[in-house]
């Protein structure tokens, strides 16, 4: 029989294997965590999954990408955000 201690550790290591997996399923959800890498923002990898699924996988992604061609922009994420409420409009 195995004690609480051998339980528990092999417990927490498939926790831990498992928090390295993906758990991705959905084209916006891709495009989301590709828009949080080019903009170098992975605290609103969740904002920017939600707007690729409210707006448009295209339209997040062309943004992005002219967001993070501009080298003079200190925080690519806030302007990000001011592009695509512009572009609401």
């Amino acid at each position: 029989m195995k004690s609480l201690k051998e339980s528990s550790g092999g417990y927490l290591q498939e926790l831990s294997k498992r928090a390295g997996q993906t758990r991705v399923s959905k084209s916006y959800q891709v495009i989301g965590l590709e828009v949080a890498g080019i903009l170098g923002d992975f605290g609103h990898k969740s904002l920017y999954i939600k707007l690729a699924k409210e707006h448009g996988e295209d339209k997040i992604l062309r943004i992005a990408k002219t967001v993070a061609e501009k080298k003079d922009i200190k925080n690519k994420g806030a302007y990000f955000m001011k592009v695509l409420q512009s572009s609401r409009e």
